[in-house]
């Protein structure tokens, strides 16, 4: 098994709260508490973080050892609580041994009264030396009178004393601040075991004849997160600097050119488009030679990083490249400055395992020799340990030691594929199924998306994605320095991520379904979408077509052959100008158009389709055949160009929801007054906001729930059926 560094200590929490809680708990405590986790700080609070069953003093004394500062609010009863001493006693022993960060607040009390024992605490203390041992209360006793000595905040209270809320302010922004100055990183799982390997790699960074950095290894071995270890401890130096992640994928995504245009543009802070295979623009070349920062993760050609424009930085430049093939970190200027990404030593691999598995630093009492043998087995890849470990959290043993035999006989170059493909096969059906969608689909798409799709797919989806997130098998991460395919601008929220050997490990467990193309469950490659689309191949076994986004996008073909297409997704296919019959595919319940500005005629769909979406797109009639949508449920066509709208839309029986917000109608239709009832007997909600040119509405439905006529400036006169009406 490959080594790597000594065991090193996990920074799980930024702070640790030590308080009295029947004294401030509702008060002080709590708001400090919120401000702090309003920054984004992970606090130790014991009433969140034990775990049931845990011992008191064991679980308190392993969290003080895995924060970086410990802050104590010192009340009036503080001293006359054995566990607080306690923990007071166990801090002030890691700031004397280890340099641990105190910050007292003396929360009403006299810091003299403190230092000296005296007042309050005097008399907490003589009570305590008659019930234990001297030799007991006597650290207590001197790890109180110390902290007294510290430098702190002191709340008197009473009115001439400042507001409890700028106190909480100032000692916030001072935590902030100490974490900054002691270099503190993410707390992180993922940072175990990395320390050593991350500082062999600032000492290349630091030589000056080094600018190309490559860390090599293999897939789930945590080259991209100790890149960014690397990069959060000296990036500031400099004041152009990029991380730029997935290279590989993004370029599949958006192709080169458009990833280079983003790149450049933001590392040289000004829209920059080269246009050509070579960066020609002597100012251009001239602009990256000055001083700054890369990183390029993922990278499987070298012929990406010289795209990107790599070779003229200038020689203050530091640039970091991972790759899983040693020969492109070689040909792309490495050569000579290459660190191989090992896997963690026994240690580390099993204090990874742990966190995990047991939501601590070691592994639980009975579990001792079955982690060891998980932690063997993955031979030190970090995602292997994540991924088992979360599998294995709450888990009896007998499940446990049931794994472990499934494992043990893998051939050792399979094991680490198997130790993940053994989590993909305890999930269920829906789990397996939500788990291959983001495999093959759903990488880096928004999560609120990716729910909403998957939701329509699958009854439960919201529940499996949360148990995929559980396992590690998938993560949710704000994108913020990622290009997205799907919005304008770089910037967006929850993203979807999946580390690249579990999504290709789920592409693999597709394509192994089934040796025929057209058989395929999934289909993600565009040549094999195009070869089945062309001659129709999947047809009959396609259930669903996504192709949001699609900017090029003109027509479609006829599908004759998808008599099961369930689902047919083409927002924001902004050139799309035709659309053939659908009719004849009777299984088709849902079809998505909205942003589809090119379409300008209203499809024609099965009549038995569910839900349709015309939002935004170029159609200006809603046309007589509508009647014949006896089964649609909601319609929506909002901002498109709608001017008239049949008086047949009436005769939608199963219609509970009608969206015409924004469009340019004049007139809505009227009914038959001999036969008003036939009128939307469904039609629970009505939205024609913002429609300028609305003059009237007239016979609506008396059962109508909601109705929204915002901002409609020509509206004169709202009727119902029942003769009702409302003068605007």
């Amino acid at each position: 098994m490959a080594s790597s560094s000594s065991s090193s200590t996990l920074m799980m929490h930024h702070v640790f709260l030590s308080f009295r809680g029947e004294d401030t708990r509702l008060n002080f405590t709590s708001h400090l508490l919120e401000a702090l986790k309003s920054e984004g700080l992970d606090v130790f609070f014991d009433e969140e973080k034990l775990e049931k069953g845990e011992q008191l003093s064991q679980a308190l004394s392993r969290a003080i050892a895995v924060s970086n500062i410990s802050i104590i609010v010192l009340s009036a009863d503080y001293a006359s609580s054995k566990s607080c001493l306690v923990e007071l006693s166990d801090i002030m022993i890691r700031k004397r041994s280890h340099g641990h960060t105190v910050i007292p607040i003396f929360y009403h009390v006299d810091p003299s009264n403190v230092r000296k024992i005296g007042g309050s605490f005097e008399t907490s203390f003589k009570e305590h030396e008659s019930k234990q041992p001297t030799d007991t209360v006597q650290p207590w006793k001197f790890a109180f009178a110390e902290i007294g000595t510290l430098k702190g905040w002191h709340i008197e209270g009473g009115k001439f004393d400042r507001p409890e809320t700028e106190y909480i302010k100032d000692v916030v922004e001072y935590v902030i601040k100490k974490l900054t100055n002691i270099g503190f990183e993410s707390a992180s799982e993922e940072l175990v075991g990395i320390e050593y390997q991350k500082n062999a790699i600032l000492k290349l960074i630091k030589q000056k004849d080094c600018r190309v950095i490559g860390l090599w290894g293999m897939g789930g071995q945590g080259k991209t997160t100790l890149a960014e270890a690397v990069y959060k401890k000296f990036y500031s130096v400099f004041e152009s600097r990029w991380f730029l992640q997935n290279v590989r994928e993004e370029i599949k995504k958006q192709g080169k050119e458009s990833l280079r245009k983003e790149f450049l543009s933001k590392l040289l802070d000004s829209n920059v488009d080269i246009g050509t295979p070579s960066i020609g623009s002597t100012l251009t070349q001239e602009r990256l030679n000055k001083k700054k920062v890369l990183v390029l993760d993922d990278v499987d050609d070298s012929d990406q990083i010289d795209y990107m424009g790599v070779q003229y930085f200038g020689s203050g430049s530091k640039t970091i490249i991972t790759s899983r093939d040693r020969q492109v970190l070689e040909s792309g200027g490495a050569d000579g400055t290459i660190h191989e990404v090992k896997g963690l030593n026994e240690i580390d691999s099993l204090q990874l395992f742990s966190t995990f598995a047991f939501k601590q630093l070691n592994p639980a009492v009975g579990f001792q020799d079955l982690s060891r043998r998980f932690v063997k087995y993955t031979q030190g890849n970090p995602l292997a340990l994540k991924v088992l470990g979360s599998d294995l959290n709450k888990r009896s043993k007998s499940y446990w030691e049931s794994k472990v035999e499934k494992l043990k006989d893998c051939p050792p170059e399979k094991k680490i594929s198997e130790a993940l493909k053994s989590s993909y096969d305890g999930l269920d059906l829906v789990e397996q199924n939500i788990f291959l969608d983001i495999a093959c689909f759903f990488k880096g798409e928004p999560m609120e998306r990716t729910k909403l799709i998957l939701s329509g797919c699958y009854k439960g989806a919201e529940c499996g994605i949360n148990k995929l997130v559980d396992k590690c098998l998938i993560n949710v991460s704000t994108s913020y320095w990622r290009y997205s395919t799907i919005w304008t601008s770089g910037i967006f929220g929850d993203a979807i991520s999946m580390h690249d050997t579990l999504e290709e490990m789920g592409k693999d467990i597709v394509c192994q379904e089934s040796k025929t193309l057209g058989k395929c469950s999934r289909l993600w490659n565009l040549k094999h979408v195009k070869e089945v689309l062309k001659y129709n191949k999947d047809l009959v076994h396609l259930r669903e077509i996504d192709l949001f986004s699609c900017k090029n996008l003109k027509k479609i073909p006829n599908l004759l052959g998808a008599l099961n297409l369930e689902r047919l997704d083409c927002d924001n296919c902004e050139s799309l100008v035709e659309l053939p019959s659908l009719a004849h595919l009777t299984s088709v319940k849902i079809l998505r158009l909205g942003g589809c500005r090119s379409l300008k005629k209203f499809p024609e769909i099965p009549n038995n389709s569910d839900e349709l979406d015309l939002s935004e797109t170029g159609i200006k009639e809603v046309p007589d055949f509508i009647e014949h949508l006896d089964r649609l449920q909601w319609l929506t066509l909002t901002n498109s160009m709608v001017k008239d709208v049949s008086s047949n839309i009436s005769k939608l029986k199963s219609l509970k929801e009608l969206e015409l917000s924004g469009c340019p109608i004049v007139k809505f239709p009227t009914v038959d007054v001999c036969s008003p009832s036939l009128r939307f007997k469904s039609l629970r909600l009505m939205h024609m906001d913002r429609c300028k040119s609305l003059k009237l509405l007239s016979e609506l439905p008396p059962y109508l729930l909601d109705l929204n006529v915002h901002d409609c400036t020509s509206l004169e006169k709202v009727s119902f059926a029942d003769k009702k009406f409302i003068s605007v």
